[in-house]
């Protein structure tokens, strides 16, 4: 049996709205929290929120928040004796989670070597073949230029190249023709070197109308490794995720029992503890291929959680102190539907431009069904050093329709004023004939969606069901008309009516 720790007071390594995220679930389970900041993060929400603070450098990543020994001296001078990464710095680096165990603290994610074995894709590919798990045809890492265009040739074009290390669309090119191969090539080994300081790629296969999905897994230090279901995550750009929900249209009862099973095969593959998510391509036919294992929480995991109940970032916390979790058997049918809009400082009208500046004006939805994960408040400032994501828009229906009505209400009341936001994107999209139809894939944004429109030659099928989704919405407005209360005869309030009645009776 694995020896049970207790954790007294937790060091948040990271920021904005996933350290305000792991803030509030160590206060649900009475731990105190330390927060940290650069310079450009002296008045931000995570500071104020934390018990305690401390400060780790100049505004820039490399300054502060990349500092592997100043995060360990602040957890030593606050008394922390655990370190939470949340999500991106060094949430995926295998020697700051050594160190952190090395110091005799706990580290609340995955042991080193599953975080070293899948942050490097040709290791990752090598695990999970030996547990059977399908992958897309593709190359080994470090083969010669050479080599990588005679692999390409007998694969068969398009295909992707991709950086060996690293992630988020770096390093990574797709190539339609034969004759683009040697400057897509040339131009992805700069990127990688210049991005991750190691130049490596390979090739796979690129599925044309693929969609992107990925499964959430949990497991504890007592055996129990089980999946949460899928989240569909094929709105993109530049392969950078936009929405994210939860479940997905595509995946049946069938193909998520199945995918659950290779899920779980492939965190078992490297002896995977706590919470992580297995990424897969998946075809038109339902052929599902392992993509990439992310050995962290994802910036997506607030839909799991509402169709699931279990609090992710609770369960870490649980799994580090070396308890069994909470549940022990995957979840194969979900309550509800969830939906994620990422609310990014970009100008979705501008080529997604980044936007810094101050916001000057923030009103949040709120509601039933409705919540909102962020870091910002009115007069926040949005730097040109970190992310531009300023929060993250979720919504929960009892259907798919009901969570994308929801989102629609909750998108009209989202008002950010003082930088360009990708709001009127998301509006947009939430409108789109494919979209309330299921009929997505990766590539949808890039070549089938459109700013001034909600796209482009909608089918007989994705009219049937936008007719249904505005029936639908229509109803809704006429049940919410039906209870508006008539207003008071008297020309005021009836409490200032009594007050003025009082008066006269002295």
């Amino acid at each position: 049996m694995p020896e049970k720790t207790n954790i007294n007071k937790v060091l948040i390594a990271n920021r904005g709205e996933i350290a305000i995220r792991i803030i509030r679930a160590c206060r649900d389970l009475g731990i105190p929290t330390v927060a940290v900041y650069s310079d450009a993060d002296r008045t931000a929400l995570h500071v104020r929120y934390a018990d305690e603070a401390v400060y780790i450098g100049g505004s820039r990543p490399a300054e502060s928040y990349l500092r592997k020994d100043t995060l360990i001296e602040a957890a030593r001078k606050t008394g922390a004796d655990a370190i939470h990464p949340g999500y991106g710095f060094l949430a995926e680096n295998a020697d700051f989670a050594q160190q952190v165990i090395d110091e005799k603290l706990t580290w609340i994610g995955p042991p080193p070597n599953a975080i070293a074995t899948m942050g490097d894709k040709h290791q990752a590919r090598e695990a999970v073949k030996k547990y059977n798990v399908p992958l897309i045809p593709g190359t080994p890492a470090g083969l010669p230029d050479e080599e990588l265009v005679a692999a390409a040739d007998r694969i068969g074009f398009p295909v992707l190249i991709k950086a060996v290390a690293g992630g988020g669309g770096k390093g990574m090119r797709a190539v339609h023709r034969a004759e683009d191969f040697r400057e897509a090539l040339a131009t992805a080994r700069r990127e990688a070197e210049s991005a991750f300081g190691n130049g490596d790629v390979y090739i796979e296969k690129l599925l044309v109308g693929a969609r992107h999905i990925e499964f959430q897994i949990l497991a504890d230090m007592h055996g129990n490794t089980i999946h949460l279901g899928e989240r569909e995550c094929s709105i993109q750009r530049r392969h950078q995720k936009l929405v994210e929900e939860a479940p997905s249209t595509f995946v049946d009862d069938d193909l998520r029992e199945k995918m659950g099973k290779m899920a779980i095969a492939a965190a078992q593959s490297v002896n995977y503890v706590n919470a992580g998510t297995i990424e897969c391509m998946v075809d038109k036919d339902k052929n599902y291929y392992f993509l990439e294992m992310n050995t962290r929480l994802q910036v997506e995991h607030p839909v799991t959680e509402l169709v699931t109940g279990v609090d992710l970032a609770k369960e870490q916390i649980r799994i580090a102190r070396g308890r069994p979790m909470t549940h022990t058997e995957s979840f194969m049918n979900p309550r509800g539907w969830a939906i994620e809009a990422r609310i990014n400082a970009e100008d979705p009208y501008n080529n997604f431009m980044p936007s810094t500046g101050k916001i000057t004006t923030l009103i949040t939805p709120t509601g039933p069904g409705v919540r909102v994960d962020s870091g910002v408040y009115p007069g926040a400032e949005i730097s040109p050093y970190y992310d531009s994501m300023i929060a993250k828009l979720i919504t929960w229906g009892e259907t798919r329709a009901e969570a994308i009505l929801r989102m629609r209400r909750a998108l009209s009341e989202y008002t950010i004023m003082g930088l360009k936001h990708n709001i009127p994107f998301h509006i947009n999209l939430m409108n789109s004939f494919s979209f309330i139809t299921g009929q997505i894939d990766t590539n949808f944004v890039e070549q089938r969606f459109q700013m001034d429109t909600y796209e482009n030659n909608p089918t007989q099928q994705e009219l049937e069901t936008a007719a249904i989704a505005a029936t639908l919405y229509a109803h809704r407005k006429r049940q919410l008309a039906a209870q508006v209360v008539a207003p008071a005869k008297r020309d005021t309030s009836n409490w200032k009516w009594v007050g003025r009645w009082e008066r006269m009776q002295k």
